[in-house]
């Protein structure tokens, strides 16, 4: 796209709270409010659920540009990007992105496959965001299908405290090594503007835009220019290149019990794919080139969303109403590598569209009772969803899908304050759909305030996930295959049970500290995988077979005093995961693996120039997977232990500020432990080779400036 400005940067502190944390850096506690699993925002400190909070300084802090960077900080959770399709989805305790729900301000995101899950998180970019917030554990009474290892919502901003707002910002990054700013060039170009406007004490406006423009990570492979002749396969990049704009555009209404805002969001993103496989082509009189079929991936997704906040009578009501619509296109094209140009290009495909009418309310303080209050919610969801056969293994037989699904729930809650130190909240959901069988969900919680310093919480629920599109409609038969999906699965079913403690005190040299203690217990059962289900000729499908376990163990440190802030975590999970082949089942037994984070920021008095350095370590992942012989398909084959392997991962950053905190300047060093990939041997070989593969995680070091100037 268009040239690309160079920033001195902007940038200050580099420091994330860990998945033990309660507080933000400057520990305002007392004024940090959260709004997820809750009847209406309130005190996080008066949660009943324990939610852990990003705020927007923190995520400035960290000079990340989406939100999946963001939560690659967290303890147990693990951002996992998919080198195909371009998207990277939250892997938590150990579940991939089907079973963890992601909302915006409340409201599920529309995604490929449906409604809050399997969502690309680096679509969601950070320039407006007023804090993220995380619960993990089976949240379905409160947010239904696919919530299974937890909801993260991310709570944007709606309106300014000034009269007129603007921001503006600018980052240099490179990739790797690699740097410019030229059109197909190298490195990680942004630009974003954020503006508001307070029309009167009842109106205010705000929009803002991003542009986010990542030229792609070579990692293993040569770039799109290169070829060879002996087709080596090493040409196109490890990371596909990624070009994004993001805008977002907000109307508020507020008088006396009444708030209302629309909100709308749009975005476009173009992936280039570069085949890594040339062919010749004879030009005649003897010459030659050789032509690569490259495709691009087009993406526009709309979101519409009005949330009315109000009283009837004396009853609060919360109410969200949306429309969402995603669309990804491909195009092939034919494309001359010697010569850099290009030769012939197909027509554009839609291989990818999902259609959603939503809405979501909640009726609370029916009693108008401090004690007991109740609340009693509606949820609706009308998907309509396109696939094309490519987006099935093989081409799917050349049959696309399109199908619509209406969901429909009821939701019962009651938060009872028995006395001033113990609070109990019961619920129940009962979800309707016209594709499967009703599904029941539960939730206990109760929270101990101990002392003045110290509370427990303890946290029982239970969640379904629904089958994606893969696993309901694949159809791949020919002399080689024969893999069917299976219209009559049934939704999975997760269970988790928690314990969380807090406590807090300050001593009489004005240290002050936080510590905190956690335990978790997933349990999911009738979970979907495809099974062999015939060795000869062989056949594969997909049934409710296996179960999966977790137990999670963690603690967390903070330390503040003056202009020092240092904050630690550790956790050790292990994970029991039962697999069925049909004819083979694998052992059940626990594999454990550690995290732990480390984070310090400190800031000059005199100078106000801020340093910031985390840290975050992930352990050796043991699991069984299943190997076989593809030379022999009667060999029922056999589970061995895989491996995920460690890595550590290594942030720094200064900043400084100037002329009263309008302009701040800032540089930085991401992943300084050059992390790229780490062995994983889960998914690779045969019953005769075990032999290892890569996964993708990160690409590379990488430096960064920022410049930010604040109007």
């Amino acid at each position: 796209m268009k040239k690309k400005v160079l920033s001195i940067l902007s940038l200050s502190t580099i420091l994330w709270v860990n998945a033990q944390e309660k507080d933000s850096l400057k520990q305002k506690a007392i004024d940090e409010v959260v709004i997820t699993g809750q009847y209406m925002q309130q005190s996080i400190n008066k949660s009943i659920y324990k939610v852990e909070v990003i705020d927007a300084q923190q995520i400035k802090n960290m000079a990340v540009t989406n939100v999946a960077e963001v939560l690659n900080q967290n303890l147990n959770i693990l951002i996992e990007p998919n080198k195909s399709s371009g998207n990277s989805s939250a892997n938590i305790m150990g579940l991939s992105g089907e079973y963890t729900k992601i909302l915006i301000d409340n409201i599920p995101v529309v995604s490929d496959e449906g409604m809050g899950n399997l969502v690309d998180l680096t679509k969601i970019n950070v320039n407006n965001i007023e804090r993220i917030e995380v619960v993990k554990g089976s949240m379905g009474v409160e947010y239904g299908n696919n919530a299974v290892a937890g909801v993260i919502n991310i709570i944007t901003k709606k309106s300014y405290g000034k009269k007129f707002t603007a921001l503006a910002s600018v980052q240099e990054e490179t990739v790797g090594k690699d740097y410019d700013w030229m059109k197909k060039g190298n490195g990680r170009h942004i630009q974003s503007l954020n503006l508001g406007y307070k029309i009167n004490d009842n109106w205010s406006v705000a929009a803002d835009i991003n542009h986010n423009d990542f030229q792609g990570y070579k990692g293993s492979l040569n770039g799109y220019k290169y070829f060879s002749e002996n087709n080596d396969g090493k040409r196109g990049y490890d990371w596909q290149p990624k070009d994004q704009l993001t805008t977002n555009g907000t109307v508020r209404y507020t008088k006396n019990n009444t708030n209302i805002f629309y909100k709308i969001n749009f975005l476009t993103e173009k992936i280039n794919f570069y085949n890594p496989l040339v062919s010749e082509l004879p030009l005649g009189g003897g010459e030659r080139t050789y032509t690569a079929n490259d495709k691009d991936y087009n993406t526009n997704r709309w979101i519409h969303q009005l949330n009315i906040q109000t009283k009837l009578g004396r009853i609060n009501y919360n109410g969200d109403f949306s429309y969402q619509s995603q669309e990804r296109k491909s195009q092939v094209y034919t494309y001359d590598v010697p010569n850099r140009k290009e030769l012939s290009r197909d027509s554009e495909i839609t291989f990818y569209k999902s259609d959603v009418l939503y809405s979501r309310g909640m009726f609370s303080n029916f009693l108008d009772n401090e004690k007991i209050n109740f609340q009693l919610g509606y949820e609706l969801d009308r998907t309509k969803g396109f696939a094309d056969a490519t987006t099935f293994e093989s081409n799917n037989n050349g049959r696309s899908i399109e199908r619509s699904v209406f969901n429909y729930a009821n939701f019962l809650s009651a938060e009872w304050k028995i006395n001033d130190w113990l609070s109990f909240r019961p619920g129940v959901r009962l979800a309707l759909s016209d594709k499967f069988s009703s599904q029941y969900n539960y939730s206990g919680t109760l929270r101990f305030k101990t002392t003045e310093n110290s509370d427990i919480r303890a946290v029982f629920g239970s969640a379904n996930r629904f089958p994606t599109y893969d696993e309901l409609y694949t159809f791949v038969v020919d002399n080689n295959h024969d893999i069917r999906g299976n219209e009559n699965l049934k939704p999975e079913t997760g269970y988790s049970a928690a314990a969380f403690w807090d406590y807090a005190f300050n001593n009489s040299n004005e240290w002050k500290f936080n510590f905190s203690l956690s335990g978790m217990f997933l349990d999911v059962k009738n979970r979907i995988e495809d099974v062999i289900i015939n060795n000869s000729p062989l056949q594969i499908t997909y049934l409710n077979v296996d179960n999966y376990k977790s137990i999670l163990f963690g603690g967390g440190v903070n330390v503040r005093k003056g202009d020092l802030t240092l904050n630690a975590g550790v956790s050790v999970m292990g994970i029991s995961q039962v697999l069925n082949t049909g004819n083979l089942t694998s052992p059940d037994d626990y594999n454990f693996y550690a995290e732990a984070n480390l984070a310090a920021n400190y800031t000059l008095a005199s100078s106000k120039t801020l340093f910031a350095l985390y840290y975050k370590y992930t352990g050796t992942q043991r699991r069984y997977t299943h190997i076989g012989d593809s030379n022999s398909p009667t060999d029922p084959g056999q589970y061995i232990l895989g491996e995920i392997g460690d890595f550590n991962m290594l942030n720094f950053t200064v900043s400084q500020p100037f002329f009263n905190n309008h302009f701040e300047v800032g540089a930085g060093v991401k992943n300084i432990f050059d992390v790229t990939s780490v062995r994983n041997t889960i998914q690779s070989g045969n019953s005769h080779n075990d032999a290892a593969s890569q996964q993708n995680l990160f690409y590379g070091r990488s430096y960064f400036v920022r410049l930010n100037y604040n109007f």
